[in-house]
C-alpha cells in the first residue's frame, strides 16, 4: 500500500485498446468529469469488522455501527467513502449482500456520503473462508484482512467464472445508483509478489464492469511505479485516475504533477501514514489546490488494528503515534489539530 511515482508512459497499444472498450461499451453518462463537490473521505471499516467478510456477511453486519462512525466521517465533512467488497460474501449469500448494500447505502446517503466499491484486492491474506471471522492478532496491522481472490485463481479454474457472475451481479444492481460515485475494480493489483498474474482478472475486471453499461466510472489506483505494464493500462482505462501515496508533500506533488491535466478526474484513494510525514495538516490542503480527491486509510481505530505500524510482531502496545486512522470508537479524534484541519479544508466549518 506505500507507493512512490515516476511519470508513466502510456503505449499506442493500451490507448487503442481503451478506444476501442470506451467506443463499444461506455455509456456516455459514465464519461468522467469533474465533480461538483471535492471528493474528500476515508477508506471505510467499521470498528466492529475484522475484515471485509465480517463487515459483509448477515450475523455481523453492523449498522448501528456503521450508522454512528459515517455520522463521524459527516461531522468533518467527510462526503465519499471507499469501501471494501468479497466475492465469498456475495458466493455464499448473493440477494443477502445485494441487500446489505443497499442498506448500507441507505446509511451513508442519511450522511450525505457517496461510495467507492472496491471488487478485488492482492493485499494481506490468502486463507479466508465464510463464517465467522477470527479475532485479530494482538498488536498486528490488519492483521486479517483478506484478499480477493489471492492466489486461489491460479489454482481453480472456475472461479473466474465465479468473480464474472459476482462482479456482473453487483454492478448491474446497481448500475443506476447515483449513490454510488465510483466502481474501484482491483486494489493494487500484482502485490504481495502476484505481479502479472493479476493482469488478467484486471483487464476481465474491465470489460465485465463496462458490459453492464454503469452510469458511474470506473478506477483502478496505480500504487507503484516499477509496475508499468499495469501503470499504463489503468491510467488508460480508467475513468476516473486514482493512485496511492504515503510519502510526504514532496513525493505527493510530484505523483500529482504527472496525473493531473490528462483530462481525468483525479483522486488520491490512500494516503495518511503518520510516521512518514503523510498528514491531513500538510497533504490535505496541497491536495485541494490541485483539486485532486483525498481519501485516507482508516476512520476508526478498531478491529483492523490499522493504527498500528506495519512490521509488529505481535502484542505491542497502541502506538503513542498512530499510524492510519481518525477516531477513537466513541468519536473522540486522534488529535483534535487534525480533524480542525478537515473541518476548514472540507467547509464543515463554515456550515
Amino acid at each position: 500500500m506505500h507507493s512512490r511515482h515516476r511519470k508513466p508512459v502510456i503505449t499506442s497499444n493500451c490507448l487503442f485498446l481503451c478506444l476501442l472498450v470506451s467506443i463499444q461499451l461506455i455509456p456516455h453518462t459514465a464519461q468522467s468529469q469533474s465533480p461538483a463537490v471535492w471528493w474528500v473521505g476515508t477508506n471505510f471499516t467499521p470498528s466492529t469488522a475484522v475484515n471485509q467478510l465480517e463487515f459483509w456477511q448477515q450475523p455481523t453486519f453492523d449498522t448501528a455501527t456503521i450508522n454512528r462512525e459515517l455520522g463521524y466521517a459527516a461531522s468533518i465533512g467527510m462526503n465519499c467513502m471507499r469501501v471494501f467488497l468479497h466475492h465469498v460474501a456475495w458466493q455464499q449469500d448473493s440477494t443477502g449482500l445485494l441487500n446489505r448494500m443497499d442498506q448500507y447505502l441507505a446509511i451513508s446517503t442519511r450522511h450525505h456520503i457517496q461510495t467507492m466499491f472496491v471488487f478485488f484486492d492482492d493485499c494481506w491474506n490468502d486463507d479466508y473462508a465464510a463464517g465467522p471471522q477470527p479475532a485479530p492478532k494482538p498488536g498486528i496491522h490488519n492483521s486479517r484482512w483478506l484478499k480477493d481472490p489471492g492466489n486461489r485463481i491460479d489454482t481453480l479454474p472456475l472461479l473466474m467464472d465465479t468473480l464474472q457472475q459476482y462482479v456482473t451481479a453487483v454492478v448491474t444492481h446497481f448500475r443506476n445508483d447515483t449513490r454510488i460515485c465510483c466502481w474501484d475494480l482491483y486494489n493494487e493489483p500484482g502485490h504481495f509478489k502476484h505481479g502479472l498474474k493479476s493482469m488478467p482478472l484486471l483487464k476481465n475486471t474491465l470489460h465485465w464492469v463496462k458490459a453492464c453499461s454503469p452510469v458511474q466510472p470506473v478506477t483502478m489506483g496505480i500504487w507503484n511505479p516499477a509496475f508499468t505494464g499495469f501503470n499504463q493500462f489503468q491510467l488508460a482505462c480508467s475513468d476516473v485516475i486514482s493512485f496511492h501515496n504515503y510519502r510526504d508533500t514532496t513525493s505527493l506533488k510530484e505523483a500529482m504533477d504527472t496525473l493531473v491535466n490528462r483530462g481525468k478526474m483525479v483522486v488520491c484513494t490512500e494516503y495518511m501514514k503518520r510516521p512518514n510525514n503523510s498528514t491531513f495538516t500538510s497533504c490535505l490542503p496541497l491536495m485541494k489546490r490541485y483539486g485532486v480527491g483525498a481519501i485516507n486509510w482508516g476512520l476508526v481505530a478498531g478491529k483492523t488494528q490499522t493504527n498500528y505500524p506495519q512490521g509488529n510482531k505481535g502484542g505491542e502496545p497502541a502506538p503513542a503515534l498512530w499510524y492510519h486512522d481518525i477516531f477513537y470508537t466513541d468519536g473522540h479524534p486522534f488529535d483534535e489539530t487534525e480533524t480542525s484541519v478537515i473541518r476548514r479544508e472540507t467547509g464543515k466549518n463554515s456550515q
